[in-house]
C-alpha cells in the first residue's frame, strides 16, 4: 500500500513566520499527519528563530481549532490539513 504524499507548503509557513517575526509558533496536524510533526518542527526551527510547540490534542478538521491555545500564549497557530482550505 502506498502512503499518500502531502504538500505541507512548508516554504509558505516559513515565509509567514518570518514576515510576521513570530517567535512562538504552534503547529496542529490531523492524526494522519502527526507522525511528521517533529520533521515539520525541525524544519521550522532550522529556518526561523521561532520556538515551535506541537499540538498533540485532537484535530478533526479545519473547524477543530484548539480553544486552549490562548493559554500557550503563541504568536501564531499553523493548522495543517489534508485538503486545501481557502
Amino acid at each position: 500500500m502506498n502512503t499518500p504524499t502531502y504538500n505541507l507548503e512548508i516554504d509558505k509557513v516559513i515565509a509567514k513566520i518570518l514576515s510576521g517575526n513570530y517567535k512562538k509558533v504552534c503547529i496542529q496536524l490531523p492524526d494522519g499527519l502527526k507522525p511528521r510533526a517533529k520533521e515539520v518542527s525541525d524544519i521550522i526551527t532550522s529556518k526561523t528563530d521561532a520556538k515551535v510547540i506541537i499540538w498533540a490534542g485532537s484535530n478533526f478538521g479545519a473547524c477543530d481549532l484548539p480553544l486552549e491555545i490562548k493559554r500557550l500564549n503563541v504568536d501564531i497557530l499553523i493548522h495543517f490539513g489534508h485538503s486545501a482550505w481557502r
